[in-house]
């Protein structure tokens, strides 16, 4: 079993920076695909971004709208993966949610709240 278990969440002036953890169980981390997602007020859950290890390095994706904002990255050896966010704007208030993902199953930790406001 994996246990997921996010940490970072806050309230932040716009403009401002916050980066979130999410600490993993297991033993299979190194070999996950790792996901960021959110989900606002009345809104659907959403893509923010992913990260996964390929024989040349890793590759990362982002959703257009934290595209060039925020960026994603893990650490294999503390099996964690983070999310640096910049430059953070009152639409990006969301629930935070970490995913991990292998071919034969997947988890979702608890979120952590962050809040974008004067």
């Amino acid at each position: 079993q994996v246990h997921l278990v996010e940490s970072g969440g806050g309230l932040v002036q716009p403009g401002g920076s916050l980066r979130l953890s999410c600490a993993a169980s297991g033993s299979i981390f190194s070999l996950s695909f790792m996901g960021w997602y959110r989900q606002a007020p009345g809104k659907q859950r959403e893509l923010v971004a992913t990260i996964s290890s390929v024989s040349s390095g890793t590759t990362t994706n982002y959703a257009d709208s934290v595209k060039g904002r925020f960026s994603i990255s893990r650490d294999n050896a503390k099996n964690k993966v983070y999310l640096q966010m910049n430059r953070l704007r009152p639409e990006d208030t969301a629930v935070y949610y970490c995913r991990l993902a292998t071919p034969t199953f997947q988890s979702w930790g608890q979120g952590t709240q962050v809040t974008v406001s004067s």
